[in-house]
């Protein structure tokens, strides 16, 4: 599946695969090569796992109370340690407020997005990325056989992006000066 239609984004992908790849073949540290993170459990790896869960029975305010304790934009909705949704900042102003409901008396069931898009730890994060953009969402859970390990956010997936980008721009900046290969 094409990501872009964009000849140029395409080439820039390319020319970025081939650099990581150099980098990380040429690199003598170890370490280095781990840094140049591409899949989801590398950013699970870099934020952790700490994840928020309500359950649908649960009001809409409680939802809104602990997303504001925690400071987060979304809460895994979860029934008997199973995924079944997720309820968001948005979820709240679109099916709440605006629609003159009161949240104290609102279950999260009734707000929630049922059985939301979810990837695996395996998953690159460009294609993550590109879903969270088509389907116009800003969390995705993590789960792997069946088990939810996390849930990370468009915010996880862009300041990963920025540290490769960093790094990628260190190494060419020590490459073009030969200090380093």
């Amino acid at each position: 599946m094409a990501l872009s239609n964009n000849p140029r984004e395409g080439n820039l992908r390319f020319v970025s695969s081939l650099l990581y790849k150099v980098i990380a073949t040429n690199s003598q540290d170890q370490q280095i090569q781990g840094d140049i993170m591409k899949k989801v459990r590398d950013v699970l790896n870099a934020k952790g796992h700490d994840t928020f869960s309500i359950i649908p029975s649960a009001t809409v305010w409680d939802a809104i109370k602990l997303m504001t304790e925690k400071g987060v934009g979304a809460l895994l909705v979860t029934e008997n340690d199973a995924l079944v949704g997720i309820v968001s900042e948005r979820d709240y102003l679109k099916k709440v407020e605006l629609m003159g409901r009161a949240s104290q008396t609102t279950a999260v069931s009734d707000i929630m997005t049922a059985n939301p898009f979810t990837v695996s730890p395996n998953f690159d994060m460009e294609a993550c990325m590109q879903l969270m953009t088509d389907k116009r969402i800003r969390h995705l859970p993590v789960v792997e056989n069946g088990k939810l390990l996390a849930m990370i956010s468009i915010r996880d997936l862009l300041e990963c992006t920025m540290q490769e980008q960093k790094y990628l721009i260190q190494q060419l900046e020590q490459y073009i000066r030969g200090e380093s290969y």
